[in-house]
C-alpha cells in the first residue's frame, strides 16, 4: 500500500511539461501560435478593408444567415470544452475516457465543416464567389482559411488518436497532444472574432 502511494505520488500532474522536451515543445508551439495569429490580423484587415467592394453581387446584409453560423458557432465553441475535458483525462491517464472526449471533439469539428461547406454552396449559388468581387476574394481567403485549420486540426488529432491507442499516455505523447488542444483553442478563438467582424457586422452594415 506504501508502494503505490509514493508511485502515485511522484507521478507528475501535468504530463505535458513534465520533460525538458514536452516543456520545449509546448513553448515552441506558443511561439508557432503568435505566427498564426499574425497570419490571421493580416487576413482580418484585408476583409474589413474590402467588406463593402461587392460591386454588383449580393452584400453581407442579404448573404448572411446569422441562425446558420450561430449553429456552427455553438458546435465549435462546445469542441473546444471537449478538447479541455479529453486534456483531463488526459492528466489522469485515462486513455479511454481522453479518447471519448477526442472522438466527440472531432464529431462537432466535423459538423462545422459541414455547415461551413453548406454555407459557401449557398453563398456560390448567390453569385457570391472568390473571384466575384474583393468582397468575395477577402471573405473566402479568410473563412477558407480557418476551415483549413479545422481541417488540418480534425486530420491531426486523428493522428495522435492512433498514436496514443498504441503507445499510451506517455510523457512523449502527452506534449504532443496538449499542443493539439491548444491549436484547437487557437482556431476555436480565431472563429469567434470570425463570427463577431464578419458576421455580425456584416449583418448591421
Amino acid at each position: 500500500m506504501a508502494n503505490q502511494t509514493n508511485s502515485s505520488t511522484e507521478m507528475p500532474n501535468h504530463l505535458e511539461t513534465a520533460t525538458f522536451d514536452g516543456k520545449n515543445k509546448v513553448l515552441g508551439f506558443w511561439l508557432f501560435l503568435g505566427a498564426e495569429t499574425v497570419l490571421f490580423a493580416c487576413l482580418f484587415g484585408t476583409y474589413l478593408a474590402l467588406r463593402n467592394q461587392s460591386l454588383e453581387g449580393p452584400t453581407t446584409q442579404e448573404l448572411f444567415d446569422l441562425k446558420l453560423v450561430a449553429l456552427a458557432t455553438a458546435l465549435l465553441l462546445t469542441s473546444s470544452l471537449t478538447s479541455v475535458l479529453a486534456m483531463i483525462k488526459m492528466n489522469e491517464r485515462n486513455l479511454k475516457g481522453m479518447v471519448t472526449w477526442l472522438v466527440i471533439t472531432l464529431v462537432l469539428g466535423l459538423a462545422f465543416l459541414v455547415l461551413e461547406i453548406y454555407e459557401f454552396l449557398h453563398y456560390i449559388h448567390e453569385g457570391h464567389t472568390f473571384m466575384s468581387s474583393a468582397f468575395g476574394s477577402s471573405f473566402y481567403a479568410l473563412v477558407g482559411t480557418h476551415g483549413a485549420h479545422v481541417t488540418f486540426g480534425i486530420i491531426w488529432i486523428i493522428t495522435l488518436i492512433a498514436q496514443a491507442i498504441r503507445r499510451g499516455i506517455t510523457t512523449e505523447t502527452a506534449p504532443k497532444l496538449f499542443v493539439s488542444s491548444l491549436y484547437w483553442h487557437f482556431i476555436d478563438v480565431v472563429w469567434v472574432f470570425i463570427f463577431t467582424l464578419v458576421y455580425l457586422l456584416g449583418k448591421v452594415g
